[in-house]
This record gives C-alpha cells, sequence and structure tokens, in this order.
C-alpha cells in the first residue's frame, strides 16, 4: 500500500508564538533520537528552545511496560524559553504504556499521535489498562490521531530489503516526518544527519530516508491533519549558535579552561549515570592534549586525578551521587596535600542507586560539609545547559589561583537537557595564569601567596624543589610531617580561609526583578528556568518581586545577608528537603521558607507561580 493516498492538499497553516512536543515509547523506539533529531531542526530554523530527556530508571525494562518508557520534550518559541514546557501541545505516544504515563500532561484539545499497531489486548496488559482509551471514549478531550504507524513503515520500505524487525525499528522516523509536516520544519538536517549515521550501511540511511518522507507524505495527503503550525525564528542576540547539553557544554569548558592555563587535560572517571557523557565528550578531544582515563572504580578515578594535578596537569574527575560518597576521602587528601583538582557532581535521585536518570538536588550539604574533618572546598553550580560551560571555566580558574580542589554541582536535567548557545570567542574567555615554582632559592612548599594563600605548584623532578606529599598533617612552611597540635589548628584554619578568600572571586548578588520589595526567591541549579519564567509573569501582574540565584555556593556573595533583608519574605525552592535553606537560615538568621520537589522531575513554573501566590497571600480562586 502506497503511503501517498492522493495528491496533495490546500491545508490551513496557522502562526503560533511556541509548542511544546513530547515523544514518548519504549526505550528502543528511539524516542531520544528523535526529539534530539527535532530539536536540531528547531534550533538551525532559529528558535529558542529548551529540552527535557527522560529515560527509563531501569536498564532494559521489559518493552511495553511503564517502567519502560522513554520520553523527549522540546519546547520551542519565537520568544524566549527558560523551560521545556509545563504542559504539552503535541504527545506521540508509540505504545499503551507511554500513552498512560504521559497523557496527564497533554493540554486540553491538545494533538495526540498514537501507534494504532501497538494497542493489541497485551500491549493494554502490560500498560496495566482494562479498557482500551482508543475506544472508550477516555481521549474525547483531545485531537486524537491514530495511526498504524508500524504497518504504514512496513509499506513504505518493502522494496528495501530489510527483515520486519529492522523496518520497525525506523518508525520512529516515520513520527518524525509527520512532526516535520505539522510544525512546517525542513527534513533536510536529519537527511544529512541519517546519511552520515548510517554511511557504512546504505540499506539503513535508504529506509530511514523512505520512513521519514512517508510520514511526511501521510499528513501532506492523509484528509485528518488539516492544520500545520508555523512557529517564526526568535529574536536572539546576532552571533553564531549551537545547541549544546550541560554536559557537552562542561567537556568543552575544561578544554577551554586547559587551552586557556597552557596545561594538559587529564580526566579521571568511572562510568554513572549521569555523568558518563563527560567522559565520553572528552575523549574526543585527544587533539587538544586532552587525556582520558577510564578508571576501574571511583576511588581509582579521583585518585588519578589528583596525581595529575601533582604532576602539573589540570586534573578533573566526574561522577554522580553514589560515586562522590566513595570519592570522599581522596578528596580529603587533596584537600590536604592543596592541589588544583576539579570534582564535577552531575546529580540524580536518591539515596544509593535510587532514580539513576532522574534529577535532583540533593547533593548540596554533601558538597558542603561531606568530609572528615574540617575539610572546606569551593563548591559551584551551572543554572543553565549552556552556562555549564562558563562554570567549567570559573572552576578551573579558582583550583588554579588558590590550589584547592573545586566541586561543580550539576544535575540530570542539566547534564542532559540542551538549549541555543552563543559561542564564544577566544578572547571573551577569561585569562587562568599558571606559575609552576621552579626557583630553588628559599623555596618552602607551603609558603604562602598573601592574597590567596595559596601555596606553590612545584613539579616533581624540578631540581632542588623535593618535597613531601600525602595525608599526615604538614608543617606549616616547611612541609614536614607534623603531629604538634598548634600547628594542626593553624593549618586547619589556614585551609578554611584560603576558601573564604575566593569570595573575592565572587560577584555580588543583584537580584533580578524588583531591588526590594515584597518577596525574593533563592534558588540554585536547574532551577534557575523556572524560577524566571514564573519571576517574569509575576512582576507582570503587578507584584514586587526579585530572584537571586546563586552560582558560588562555598563562599557565598558577600552582600547577600544585605539583599535579604531587602524583602519582607524569602523562598527557597530546591529539588531536596531543603538543604540551601538550612544554609541561609543558620548562616544570616532570616527566616525563609522552602519550597521543595523531591520526584526526579524539574519544577515547573505553574508551580513557582502557586507557591509565589500563596506566599503572598494572593486569591488563587479568584486569579
Amino acid at each position: 500500500m502506497s503511503t501517498t493516498l492522493s495528491q496533495p492538499r490546500q491545508h490551513k497553516r496557522e502562526i503560533v508564538e511556541k509548542a511544546v512536543i513530547r515523544f514518548a515509547g519504549d526505550s528502543g523506539d528511539g524516542m531520544q533520537i528523535t526529539g534530539g533529531q527535532f530539536t536540531n531542526t528547531v534550533a538551525l530554523y532559529g528558535n529558542d528552545l529548551a529540552t527535557l530527556p527522560d529515560y527509563p530508571a531501569e536498564i532494559r525494562a521489559p518493552a511495553g511496560t511503564i517502567p519502560g518508557v522513554s520520553g523527549f520534550q522540546v519546547h520551542f518559541s519565537s520568544s524566549d524559553v527558560y523551560t521545556p514546557g509545563d504542559n504539552v501541545d503535541a504527545l506521540i505516544a508509540m505504545n499503551p504504556a507511554a500513552l498512560r504515563v504521559n497523557l496527564p500532561d497533554l493540554i486540553p484539545n491538545g494533538i495526540l499521535i498514537v501507534n494504532l499497531d501497538d494497542f493489541g489486548e497485551a500491549d493494554l496488559r502490560k500498560a496495566h489498562l482494562t479498557s482500551n482509551p482508543l475506544e472508550d471514549h477516555s481521549l474525547d478531550g483531545y485531537r486524537l490521531f491514530p495511526v498504524e504507524l508500524t504497518r504504514l513503515t512496513r509499506a513504505a520500505l518493502k522494496d528495501v530489503g530489510l527483515d520486519a524487525k529492522s523496518m520497525d525499528r525506523c518508525k520512529n522516523f516515520f513520527a518524525l516526518g509527520m512532526c516535520y509536516w505539522l510544525y512546517n520544519r525542513s527534513m533536510d538536517m536529519t537527511l544529512r544527519w541519517i546519511e552520515d549515521k548510517f554511511k557504512n550501511k546504505p540499506l539503513l540511511v535508504q529506509a530511514n530516508r523512505l520512513a521519514m518522507e512517508a510520514g511526511y507524505s501521510y499528513c501532506e495527503a492523509t484528509e485528518a491533519f488539516q492544520i500545520s503550525y508555523e512557529i517564526p525564528p526568535a529574536k536572539l542576540a546576532p552571533g553564531l549558535y549551537r545547541s549544546i547539553s550541560g554536559n557537552v557544554a562542561l567537556a568543552m569548558g575544561f578544554v577551554a579552561a586547559s587551552q586557556k592555563a597552557g596545561i594538559p587535560l587529564f580526566l579521571g572517571s568511572y562510568p554513572i549515570t549521569p555523568a558518563s557523557d563527560i567522559l565520553h565528550a572528552l575523549a574526543n578531544y585527544k587533539e587538544f592534549g586532552v587525556i582520558t582515563f577510564q578508571a576501574e572504580d571511583e576511588i581509582a578515578a579521583i585518585t588519578s586525578a589528583i596525581g595529575a594535578a601533582y604532576g602539573g596537569a589540570l586534573g578533573i574527575t566526574a561522577t554522580s551521587g553514589p560515586g562522590m560518597s566513595l570519592k570522599t576521602e581522596a578528596l580529603g587528601l587533596a584537600v590536604g596535600v592543596e592541589l588544583p583538582l576539579v570534582i564535577c557532581n552531575v546529580q540524580r535521585g536518591g539515596p544509593s542507586t535510587g532514580l539513576p536518570t532522574k534529577t535532583e538536588q540533593a547533593d548540596l550539604l554533601q558538597a558542603l560539609f561531606g568530609r572528615n574533618s574540617e575539610a572546606p572546598v569551593p563548591v559551584l553550580a551551572p543554572a543553565t545547559p549552556g552556562d555549564c560551560f562558563w562554570i567549567a571555566l570559573e572552576a578551573a580558574r579558582i583550583a588554579i589561583k588558590y590550589m584547592v580542589p573545586v566541586i561543580i554541582l550539576s544535575d540530570g536535567y542539566l547534564a542532559n537537557g540542551a538549549e541555543p548557545w552563543h559561542i564564544p570567542a577566544a578572547s571573551d574567555l577569561p585569562e587562568i595564569p599558571v606559575h609552576f615554582e621552579t626557583n630553588p632559592t628559599d623555596f618552602s612548599p607551603y609558603r604562602r601567596n598573601p592574597e590567596t594563600l595559596a601555596r606553590p605548584w612545584a613539579i616533581p623532578g624540578t631540581p632542588e624543589m623535593e618535597h613531601r606529599i600525602g595525608g599526615i598533617e604538614k608543617q606549616d612552611i616547611t612541609g614536614n610531617v607534623s603531629y604538634d597540635p598548634i600547628n594542626h589548628e593553624h593549618m586547619v584554619r589556614l585551609r578554611a580561609a584560603k576558601v573564604d578568600a575566593v569570595v573575592q572571586e565572587v560577584p555580588d548578588a543583584v537580584p533580578a526583578g524588583d531591588p526590594s520589595g515584597d518577596l525574593l526567591i533563592v534558588a540554585w541549579g536547574s532551577t534557575h528556568g523556572a524560577v524566571t519564567a514564573a519571576l517574569k509573569a509575576q512582576r507582570a501582574q503587578g507584584r514586587r518581586i526579585g530572584h537571586v540565584h546563586l552560582r558560588h555556593l562555598n563562599p557565598l556573595p558577600k552582600n547577600l545577608g544585605e539583599v535579604l533583608g531587602r524583602y519582607k519574605k524569602v523562598l527557597v525552592p530546591e529539588m531536596n528537603m531543603g538543604q540551601l535553606l538550612m544554609v541561609l537560615r543558620a548562616k544570616y538568621l532570616v527566616d525563609a521558607q522552602g519550597y521543595d520537589k523531591i520526584q526526579g522531575k524539574p519544577f515547573k513554573q505553574s508551580e513557582i507561580e502557586r507557591k509565589i501566590e500563596e506566599m503572598l497571600g494572593v486569591n488563587q480562586e479568584t486569579r
């Protein structure tokens, strides 16, 4: 059967400002590839966007079951985008489980495309459905398009020479072609990607191309689809852009830091979700002198990075919460020997294995205090996927300048989410000066810079620069082993004072929105988008609200206490049980109120808005 049903029809094209699409199906249905290709296409067109990939927490969960559902959401617009979208305008569900999991987020009268071929009795049982939603009128409030995706894909590929299983794997490109028609997007970029991805498998190039073109033609020809949508390009600042995820941005930021510092980059890492992509990305930069080492465990990963720092390299290690726990003792060693090291923790749901593919912000107290004895370190947190690039540069600069390990707290949402990123010029990058001690005259391994309290960086093998290193306490100045109690207290306080001195690198807190008023929102990490969108919406209704987003969590901005005092109330939204809230209340004695979400999902704009109105006493029934 041909997928072209008739001559192309005249159809209505409607201009809209934005759209939110979610692709959902089994892990094997290629939803991440489908969403990624759609994202790249709308980014190339010039739309602003934000994405939310959603991976199953179980490896190889049974096909067709709720634990096995994989999703990819993209919000694209002709105006500024801050979140992946609270609700979905169009849902593509490849099976009943995907429909059941994702339907609550589809707006009334939203577009619902389902794969009719996967709604048999066995499929319904796997999703724990007692009736077929395509027949029981439960979907009457949506624009439902049941499409025989499997059969139509096989029909389009019947002459290619693939087996049925291989043909069925192409149905995601049939669905992608339909979405390109629905939102008036060219298939050219994805066609080029297919040719490059499968260049050694010409049958797959032909099959995926035909499947996508068939999906596009199906919408063009069938009478069911009468309207397509056009989202004009956004008015972005002039420049060169690319779509970037947080993990890729971190990797690129570390490479840039290495180049600006003029020293090699070494990553010691053990694969762990959702941080593994940092290792994968950095492995592609060997031409820039990057060395990547996949260690046998988390302890070997961080200690190899410490060894690299001892040898004069920019030492990096990347992990997630469980791996951070294992690195703790070695991190204390890095604090004691005072070497530059960057530890990147891409936070995920816990404790233990927890929700390995879901996002959380619950490792803040671990980063601040999770080591034996007194072992403070600077802690930084990126706000957006693109900001991960700049936070990597900042962490490396501080680590080298102050000879101290630095923790970056990213999270699963930032790691996997994407946004358009304005590619900077090399001249826009901060300088990262490096000084290796080479003068043996009066050399002492713990003589300190009076401004930063950093000790010298003396590379092993430099003539007459021998010095002891290790985990036992050092004598001030000489670095000899010391058990003297007064010296120990002195060294503990010196190391703490060095971290405190980093405050001179921390910009003052400048609230977005109102500089004083009824409510200040203090947030950190990936809550930035939802808080920013909520702030704009609420201020448009005349409410006096400010927002401070903390990128430096230790030390905090020196003027933060004064800023907190300008507002009547303080709200601290976090994806944990109130960890930053605890720090702010203890440090500034402010009666701040927390708003916690621990569901493995980022905040929605509407959730933040409801909490703002609750704190301001707005009658939400008459809102």
